[in-house]
């Protein structure tokens, strides 16, 4: 466990406020921005979370394409789907 001064907790509370998320967060991703200058940090977080979203985003997306590729009716893929 790490101790903080009262000084350090109520500006990072200031700070999660200003950002609208958790203190654990606000400290997270100022740790992270330090470590990214300081050239030791690892691959964001929002940067890995944005890839799974773009890549869930895709696959929606193809998805969706799917009924419009398929002569078949919606009950008939559904009707073959549930034959798996």
């Amino acid at each position: 466990m790490i101790h903080l001064s009262a000084h350090t907790e109520a500006l990072a509370k200031r700070l999660a406020d200003a950002q609208n998320v958790t203190v654990e967060e606000a400290i997270r991703l100022a740790l992270e921005e330090r470590a990214r200058a300081a050239g030791v940090a690892d691959e964001p977080i929002s940067a890995k979370k944005r890839l799974r979203v773009e890549s869930m985003l895709a696959i929606g997306a193809e998805i969706a394409a799917m009924p419009i590729l398929d002569p078949r009716s919606p009950q008939e893929i559904m009707d073959d789907l549930d034959s798996l």
